[in-house]
């Protein structure tokens, strides 16, 4: 009783209402509800504190900046989501299509932002990709080694600009999209506003990820391990969160010797070996169930799905025919 009661204490007040309204369609900075609410970040600070004492709302921060979003569990949800059913008047007709247009105008913003940046570093990123296959011919790999397979809640690492979370959208439960650099996540928070999926950012380490053991039922690794000084490590946390029977799909480029990309864009390592790779997955607890590459230009591409070792599982994937399938 006593918690029911801190809700609607909580929800009892005009503007306290209109930060729920506004962070059930996006989430949102206290500085950009500020601009929506047009007041001071003090004063939305108070009221956000007051929400998430009483466990209505929930912070997640992404460098300097506090994202916030609705409680995604429990309760709270369902409550929240039959606001729109109240028969609103036209004043607070009015008050809501305010904060709308507010609201579209921060989602102009993040991505007016994104589009300067993929200008400012177009010229670099475009580099990388003319030495490799086309990218529509590497995902539609990706997306037919894992067909038929059930996705539920995935986690994309290293997520970067966001595609890997758009393109896996349509067959996931739901998507954790985990990343190091907060400007990364402001610039998958905007592309992936409209996904028919719930899809969290997550700030974090692929050393350290912020899940618990046995949590995760899919994990995509796309570009993103030849960052690893340990890739070993990277792929030993991967599997720890992995459930039993659950799929990672490791996605980089083959051995190779450009040493450009060491000082172009920061690659720790040039490239992986199939048998690199079948020792991490091993090590981790890992079956190599398939493999892949796809040639084309100075760089070639390497697909390996693995799957996190259930009982069933009697022999590693390493004394069985598809070791010697995917030897390099």
């Amino acid at each position: 009783m006593a918690e029911l009661l801190d809700i609607f204490r909580a929800l009892a007040d005009p503007t306290r209402l209109r930060v729920v309204a506004l962070l059930r369609e996006m989430e949102l900075a206290i500085g950009e509800l500020a601009i929506v609410l047009d007041q001071s970040q003090p004063r939305v600070s108070r009221h956000v504190r007051i929400l998430a004492e009483a466990g209505i709302v929930e912070r997640r921060r992404e460098g300097s900046w506090v994202f916030l979003r609705i409680v995604q569990d429990g309760p709270i949800r369902t409550m929240i989501d039959q606001v729109e059913k109240w028969p609103f008047s036209a004043r607070e007709g009015r008050v809501i299509a305010y904060d709308a247009r507010r609201l579209a105008a921060i989602r102009n913003d993040r991505a007016a932002a994104a589009a300067r940046y993929f200008a400012e570093h177009a010229a670099e990123w475009d580099a990388i990709r003319s030495r490799h296959v086309a990218e529509s011919e590497v995902e539609s790999a990706m997306l037919a080694m894992v067909a038929g397979r059930r996705l539920g809640h995935l986690l994309d690492i290293g997520t970067g600009t966001g595609r890997m979370a758009e393109i896996f959208a349509p067959t996931a439960r739901r998507i954790t999209a985990l990343d190091r650099s907060p400007e990364m996540l402001r610039l998958a928070r905007a592309k992936l506003a409209d996904q028919p999926v719930p899809i969290d950012l997550v700030q974090g380490d692929f050393l350290a990820l912020p899940m618990d053991d046995a949590s995760i039922d899919s994990i995509v690794i796309h570009q993103a391990l030849h960052f690893a000084h340990e890739p070993d490590r990277v792929i030993a946390e991967a599997a720890r969160v992995l459930r039993g029977g659950g799929h990672l799909l490791v996605v980089d480029f083959a051995p190779h010797e450009d040493e450009e990309l060491r000082i172009l864009a920061a690659h720790a390592r040039l490239g992986f070996s199939d048998a690199q790779i079948r020792g991490w997955f091993a090590s981790a607890g890992l079956l190599l169930e398939s493999g892949q590459t796809l040639e084309g230009g100075e760089l070639a591409v390497k697909l390996w799905l693995g799957r996190r070792r259930s009982d069933e599982d009697q022999t590693p994937a390493s004394e069985g025919g598809q070791t010697r399938k995917l030897a390099a």
